[in-house]
C-alpha cells in the first residue's frame, strides 16, 4: 500500500481584541492585541515552514499573522491570501451589543457555548449553519488546490470550529462546544480518497491531530 501524504491544515485563532470586551463583535472589522511577542515566537517555531498561509478578509487575522511572521526567517516569511468564506459568523444586528443586552433582548434565552443555537439567524446576520456551509467549501477546495501541503489558516473561533465540524461530521451544535482559545492551534490532516490509498472512499477522511493547542502567556 503506497504512503499518502495528508493535507495538513494549521488553524490558529486571531490574537485577543481588547477593544470590545464585553461586546459582541462577530464579523466586525476590529483590531487585536499583539503586544505579547513570546507568544508569536512560540507559534513560530511550532508552525511547518514553506506552508501555504491564508487568513480571513479581517484585520485581526491579518495582523496575527504578521506578528508570527516577524518571528519567521526572511526566506520562510508567509504571504498569506485572505480567504473571505473563513470569516468569522456575522451576527448582524447584535453587533455591539454587551452579551446582558443581547440576553434581554431575547426574553433570556441563552446558549451554553455560542449566542444562539446552530440554526438559528440574527437579524441581518447569519446562522452557524451558514458558517459551516461556507467554511466546508472553502476547504474542500484548497484542500484538493494544494493537496499534500500544509496550510495555515489564521481565522477566527466561530471558523475553526466549523471547520471540526466539517472534518469530523458532527452536528453544528456538537461543533460549537469546541473551546478555541486566541492563538491556540488546532491541526486537521486531510487524506484523499485516491484509488490504492488507505481511504479509497471519493472524499477522503480526515484525522484531528490537535486541538486547541495553547501558547498564550496572557490570561
Amino acid at each position: 500500500m503506497n504512503a499518502v501524504n495528508p493535507t495538513s491544515w494549521w488553524w490558529v485563532r486571531h490574537a485577543p481584541v481588547t477593544s470590545h470586551v464585553g461586546r459582541i463583535y462577530g464579523s466586525d472589522d476590529v483590531a487585536c492585541d499583539t503586544s505579547d511577542r513570546e507568544v508569536f515566537r512560540r507559534l513560530a517555531g511550532m508552525l511547518p515552514r514553506n506552508a501555504v498561509w491564508v487568513t480571513s478578509q479581517l484585520q485581526r487575522t491579518h495582523q496575527t499573522a504578521q506578528a508570527i511572521a516577524d518571528h519567521l526567517p526572511a526566506d520562510a516569511a508567509p504571504e498569506p491570501v485572505a480567504v473571505e468564506a473563513f470569516g468569522e459568523q456575522s451576527f448582524g444586528d447584535w453587533h455591539g451589543l454587551t452579551h446582558a443586552e443581547l440576553n434581554e433582548s431575547r426574553n433570556g434565552a441563552w446558549h451554553r457555548f455560542w449566542l444562539a443555537p446552530a440554526h438559528e439567524t440574527p437579524p441581518g446576520g447569519e446562522s452557524f449553519l451558514d458558517v459551516i456551509e461556507r467554511v466546508s467549501d472553502a476547504v474542500t477546495r484548497l484542500s484538493e488546490q494544494h493537496r499534500g501541503r500544509d496550510i495555515v489558516a489564521v481565522t477566527h473561533g466561530g471558523t475553526i470550529r466549523a471547520a471540526l465540524g466539517h472534518a469530523l461530521g458532527i452536528d453544528a451544535e456538537q461543533a460549537l462546544a469546541f473551546e478555541v482559545a486566541n492563538c491556540a492551534v488546532t491541526r486537521l490532516d486531510h487524506f484523499p480518497g485516491s484509488p490504492g490509498s488507505h481511504a479509497p472512499e471519493r472524499d477522503g477522511s480526515w484525522r484531528v491531530s490537535l486541538v486547541n493547542s495553547t501558547v498564550r502567556t496572557f490570561d
